[in-house]
């Protein structure tokens, strides 16, 4: 899964990765042990190192629900080790009990670590922040032109305002050095969302919702982890780069793909309208809350799903970047296939 576009670097350099024991944060970590970095995985104490085994990591445990003890950590840290070179900020949430939830992780804990890394002096060079196209908002709904970067973004989900809260609070730190990657869809090895979509295909129900044409993208793991780095190098300090794998999807494209590769003969295709899924989101939502959990599905889920337009343009990343996707989906859906029957998740 590695990709020949980002070279390795002349010296060893020191790296933290946040969230390095999520789906994307995990890559993050590997691929950078491979491109010589020296890496940091940064983690909450109770998280899983599943994904995490190679003996080169070193482990910082970092608190960024707490201004204090984050800034304890990160000096403590500086004293004995000294400055990182590189930071990603992949921590982050996507599925919350409620509304604050979101702000508080994604928005609020993202100021709080740059913030304390510039204070204690523990950043020493770029901090590249994993946002999401979701950022955007349902634009062009009705002409299904492209999403770019003149485009002013009009988030409509909680997720959505928190990650542009959080890009506009790195904006407000004076002399900061960071980029930030928008990426749509993320799918691939571990990752449990689209994973979901593989078992029901294997149980032969395909279920869709909403009759309005609808064009979607996606991006495989292992593309964004390789424009991550690409952003740590070559992108422009402040500037947002949209990442898709290039491609155009209709709304049944990654579920006929998911098909082909389980080899399963026959699928039953069910096509219900919004107002299903708004209420099946509505009263998962509404269930998880009461018993203190979070749901996939729920209020922001619904407004995603339901989005008709996830056309981006990504020509920005290729220029500034040298971003070259190497994974469409068609390969992409295979390689996933084939780890969910290697780890016996199907």
């Amino acid at each position: 899964m590695t990709n020949p576009t980002t070279s390795t670097p002349s010296t060893p350099r020191r790296l933290l990765v946040t969230g390095a024991s999520g789906f994307i944060g995990s890559f993050i970590v590997a691929r950078g042990l491979e491109l010589g970095f020296e890496v940091w995985a940064a983690m909450r104490a109770s998280s899983s190192k599943r994904y995490l085994t190679d003996e080169r990591i070193r482990f910082i445990t970092l608190d960024l629900s707490d201004d204090t003890r984050l800034t304890s950590q990160l000096a403590d840290h500086v004293t004995q080790y000294g400055p990182w070179q590189a930071v990603v900020h992949a921590a982050g949430a996507t599925k919350c009990r409620c509304d604050d939830d979101f702000f508080e992780i994604n928005t609020r804990g993202t100021e709080r670590l740059v913030r304390a890394l510039i204070t204690t002096g523990a950043l020493n060079g770029r901090l590249v922040f994993v946002s999401s196209l979701s950022v955007c908002g349902p634009l062009h709904e009705k002409d299904y032109a492209p999403i770019t970067a003149l485009d002013t973004p009009k988030p409509n989900t909680a997720y959505g305002r928190s990650k542009l809260q959080a890009e506009a609070a790195l904006r407000s730190i004076q002399g900061l050095d960071y980029v930030v990657v928008r990426p749509t869809g993320v799918y691939g090895p571990r990752e449990r969302d689209y994973f979901m979509m593989a078992k029901s295909i294997k149980s032969h129900v395909d279920f869709a919702v909403g009759y309005r044409r609808q064009v979607i993208t996606f991006i495989y793991v292992a593309d964004l982890v390789e424009a991550i780095f690409l952003a740590l190098e070559k992108g422009r300090c402040g500037k947002a780069y949209a990442l898709t794998d290039g491609g155009e999807y209709a709304s049944r494209a990654f579920s006929d793909l998911l098909q082909k590769h389980l080899g399963v003969k026959h699928v039953v295709h069910i096509k219900a309208p919004l107002w299903v899924l708004k209420t099946v989101c509505g009263i998962a939502g509404t269930w998880a809350k009461w018993r203190g959990k979070t749901a996939t599905l729920n209020g922001d889920k619904y407004k995603i799903m339901k989005q008709r337009n996830w056309r981006a343009d990504i020509s920005d990343a290729q220029k500034d970047l040298g971003y070259t996707p190497q994974y469409p989906l068609e390969r992409g859906v295979e390689e996933s296939v084939a780890w969910y029957k290697s780890q016996k998740w199907l």
